[in-house]
């Protein structure tokens, strides 16, 4: 039986994505250091290493989705310039302005989220948890919970890639810096959908 501690223990170690981590585990039956080298064989075990080094070059781009309904502008950042114009890197800057243009995130990371914008969810959930009738003594579990909901489902790292749904955006990255052997960083997007924020107003 192979244990989400061991799972992030060997994410931890080697910046390998959560299910990569987890066959590796399965593939060695629980042995860490055998899972390390299956990991280090596929080239998934550099991604943590590489995450320090500068990543100043990359591409802007673009897509736009439904004949002009949502638009997504993404900046993906490498450390040379041959990577940038690789394929493999182009085609990853598409996956995410594609992801991004799916899955309506509001934020990379979970570090991105202000801190107010959390204090609100919590009070919201708060709320909601009171009016379902949780019991006091475990409001704070189910609002941790359902934090954590909350950032997978607004925080692009965390959502699950919308190819595979084994799979996060993060683990997807992950894959890319390993086999592409540079850092690799989505700096900051913008998603415009039409109409969006425009009131519907009904005549009188």
């Amino acid at each position: 039986m192979i244990t989400a501690q061991q799972v992030k223990e060997l994410r931890e170690r080697t910046g390998a994505g959560m299910m990569d981590c987890k066959k590796a585990l399965v593939d060695s039956n629980g042995d860490i250091e055998k899972a390390i080298d299956i990991l280090r064989e596929k080239g998934l075990a550099s991604a943590a290493k590489k995450a320090g080094r500068v990543a100043k070059e990359g591409l802007v781009d673009s897509y736009i989705h439904g004949g002009g309904r949502i638009g997504v502008l993404v900046e993906v950042n490498c450390e040379t310039d041959f990577v940038a114009n690789t394929d493999d890197f182009k085609n990853f800057v598409k996956e995410i302005c594609m992801q991004i243009a799916a899955a309506n995130p509001r934020y990379i990371t979970r570090e991105d989220v202000p801190q107010n914008v959390i204090e609100k969810e919590k009070e919201i959930l708060k709320a909601q948890s009171l009016n379902e009738g949780k019991p006091e003594k475990v409001l704070e579990k189910i609002i941790e919970g359902r934090l954590e909901k909350f950032y997978k489902e607004n925080c692009l790292l965390e959502q699950i890639y919308i190819r595979d749904n084994e799979k996060t955006v993060k683990d997807y990255l992950n894959e890319k810096i390993a086999k592409l052997g540079e850092n690799i960083i989505i700096r900051r997007f913008v998603r415009y959908e039409r109409g969006e924020g425009i009131e519907n107003s009904s005549e009188e």
